[in-house]
């Protein structure tokens, strides 16, 4: 379903795993199936044009989707305004800006002008790996507790190295840190913390310019570093030349682990693995 929902996201094993645990969380397989039968055979066309209250209907261009029924259906609710947003995924959280934008115009008329802040940070993104699996094996009662107690060490190690959470979806974690050196030391310890919880996970790191508006942080470094943990192996801290290069004198080694090129990121990206701290 991840390919259906957001196609430009389906390479991107880190996204299907959320998707297929949100899948799994969300509903039992006999309610999805009542939606899934409710979805195929709910006419909405009689109650329409009985629709009083100002309304906004939001299209995205995905190739599969039957744009022009939603057109129709648009142009029977009285006084509608139909957008049709050029994002080719169709979850409106992976083009927040965007969807946001026309909802702010719809409801006041003119589109706000967002305060943000460029500064340069590490970024480090986390997850557990095989966790589709684990949950599989322990159920959901003592998958939750195990995830209660590495989020709990997770958060105890950012605090004590003054990491800034960022988000949290599902098991991974994004934070972002004013230091390399301690944006890499905080992921070995987070590695060797849930190792007594016998899982491991998986960390990428890049340093760059990050755009901060309210709690959210963006920007291309944001997408290498999440794009630098996809490629990290089980127990891996990988990080990027950037990162390597602006810690050396800390007594941090790495292994070179050659050039690679990262999902919708230009150029080539030489990454290198944390050997010790």
């Amino acid at each position: 379903m991840a390919e259906v929902v957001a196609p430009s996201y389906a390479g991107d094993e880190r996204f299907r795993s959320w998707w297929r645990r949100l899948e799994v969380y969300s509903a039992t397989p006999a309610a999805a199936a009542g939606l899934l039968r409710w979805a195929a055979t709910f006419d909405p066309a009689p109650i329409l044009p009985a629709i009083q209250a100002p309304t906004l209907v939001l299209e995205y261009a995905v190739p599969h989707h039957n744009m022009e029924s939603r057109r129709l259906a648009a142009a029977q609710i009285p006084n509608a305004r139909y957008v049709v947003l050029p994002s080719a995924d169709a979850l409106p959280y992976l083009d927040a800006d965007a969807t946001l934008d026309e909802v702010e115009e719809f409801l006041t008329g003119a589109r706000g002008t967002a305060v943000s802040d460029r500064s340069l940070a590490t970024v480090l993104f986390t997850d557990i790996v095989g966790s589709t699996d684990r949950a599989g094996q322990l159920g959901d009662r003592r998958w939750r507790y195990l995830l209660e107690d590495h989020h709990a060490q997770v958060r105890r190690l950012l605090k004590r190295f003054r990491g800034v959470e960022v988000d949290t979806a599902g098991d991974g974690f994004f934070a972002t840190f004013d230091g390399p050196a301690r944006a890499i030391r905080c992921a070995c310890a987070i590695r060797d913390a849930v190792a007594g919880l016998g899982i491991e996970i998986r960390a990428g790191l890049h340093t760059g310019e990050v755009e901060r508006r309210g709690g959210e942080v963006t920007g291309l470094a944001v997408h290498v570093g999440a794009r630098v943990a996809a490629l990290a192996g089980a127990s891996e801290v990988l990080v990027t030349s950037t990162v390597q290069m602006l810690v050396l004198g800390s007594g941090i080694a790495f292994a070179d682990r050659g050039s690679h090129t990262l999902e919708g990121v230009p150029d080539r990206w030489h990454l290198f693995a944390v050997e010790h701290t």
